[in-house]
């Protein structure tokens, strides 16, 4: 890297070929503040939006006099905007960074839920949580992995794993925080309440992320979109999040049924399942302090065994093991988060890394917004050996990670 004085900072040329203003010391002191500040946001992004249906389901459908399906049915149709949306996101992080996009993000899942606090059929239903999935693809991983991406370059993986410790705990501050303000106050307002804290709170807290350094959308070759080049491995990376996230939209719909129809009873599988968030954050406070230490693709290999083998200590052990096959299943799910953001980074390089993150995300957030159903099928049709397909899907991913491999720096 190539230095020369200038006011107020040093002008370098970094590996983008760009040059750049700053001082070192001030950014690198700073990185702790930007991931306490993103990760904080990114926590109350996913607590507002995403892990909503599961406590207000109920009472929206039956406040605006709908079927609870219907609410999770416009809750899919959201996931699917997300994933059309995300390219689109991820060029625009690539060019200007990410801090004005995350701010528009509080602005806009504000604004849908607004929106559904004032619904009262379906129609109002629909086009609430079609502004929440605006919402959560301005504002949910892909678009704080890729702004981390715009600020740190290759370095990005150390920040991009903090955050996922914060919003690991998403759902722990979701849910019994929506219960009691639905107890207190009513589904309306609870919501209403969600939309105040993404103004007064998360909006702050993206304020304080610094403008990009640099951006990353190929300036060398001068185009306007990366696209699927090249082809063999964002085809395989697609498949690998597709396949890992209807594991994650499954498990996340039906662990505890699945669990039953394996012969656990109740309250045991919804104690063994009240353990995969635990386990995601150990596995990202491992991926943290020592396998930050290997290649993102090594950890992502890792993590998609975790899940069969699971499993297969569930199938062999039985009803006992329930509570391993949960750990073992959540700890994969956790590392494969941060795979999701560093291992496009790995392969790939920095270069046009928002909209490669938002191609390689749409098949995934389809895939998991399709998964609750499916799996339910599977599980009406054959039972606990509905499991089967988990692992095989894992399995498969796995196969992919191994023909995928690093990129050399540019």
């Amino acid at each position: 890297m190539i230095g020369a004085a200038a006011t107020g900072g040093r002008a370098e040329i970094d590996e983008f070929g760009l040059a750049q203003q700053h001082d070192s010391a001030a950014f690198l002191r700073s990185r702790p503040v930007v991931v306490a500040a993103l990760g904080t946001a990114q926590t109350l992004a996913w607590a507002s939006s995403y892990y909503l249906p599961a406590i207000l389901a109920d009472p929206i459908g039956a406040g605006i006099g709908v079927p609870r399906s219907w609410v999770f049915g416009a809750f899919s149709a959201a996931l699917l905007i997300a994933a059309f949306a995300g390219p689109a996101v991820g060029r625009i992080i690539d060019r200007h960074g990410g801090r004005g996009v995350l701010v528009l993000s509080n602005i806009v899942l504000a604004g849908g839920l607004v929106a559904l606090a004032a619904a009262t059929g379906p129609v109002l239903l629909f086009a609430a949580w079609t502004i929440l999935g605006i919402g959560m693809s301005l504002g949910l991983y892909d678009a704080g992995f890729a702004a981390l991406t715009a600020l740190y370059g290759r370095n990005a993986r150390g920040p991009i794993t903090g955050i996922t410790l914060f919003a690991g705990f998403a759902s722990t501050v979701s849910w019994p925080l929506s219960t009691i303000l639905n107890d207190a106050l009513g589904w309306r307002q609870t919501l209403l309440v969600w939309a105040a804290l993404n103004i007064g709170l998360g909006l702050p807290l993206n304020l304080l992320l610094p403008a990009a350094l640099r951006p990353t959308a190929g300036p060398r070759t001068g185009e306007h979109s990366i696209g699927w080049k090249p082809y063999k491995e964002m085809f395989l990376l697609a498949f690998v999040f597709a396949a890992v996230w209807f594991v994650t939209g499954s498990m996340a719909a039906h662990l505890p049924r699945l669990l039953e129809r394996a012969g656990v009873s109740s309250v045991e599988a919804i104690a063994a399942s009240a353990l995969v968030g635990p386990a995601q954050v150990a596995a990202r406070l491992v991926e943290f302090a020592i396998l930050r230490r290997t290649h993102p693709l090594i950890s992502a290999r890792v993590a998609a065994l975790l899940h069969p083998i699971g499993a297969a200590i569930f199938v062999i052990f039985g009803a006992p093991a329930a509570a391993a096959f949960a750990i073992f299943y959540g700890a994969g799910n956790g590392l494969l988060t941060i795979a999701r953001g560093t291992v496009p980074l790995a392969v790939f390089g920095p270069h046009g890394y928002g909209e490669r993150t938002g191609l390689l995300g749409a098949p995934a957030r389809a895939a998991q917004a399709f998964a609750p159903l499916l799996f339910g099928l599977l599980l009406d049709a054959i039972g606990a050996s509905a499991i089967i397909v988990s692992v095989a899907l894992c399995l498969a991913s796995f196969a992919a990670l191994l023909c995928l491999h690093p990129s050399r720096p540019q």
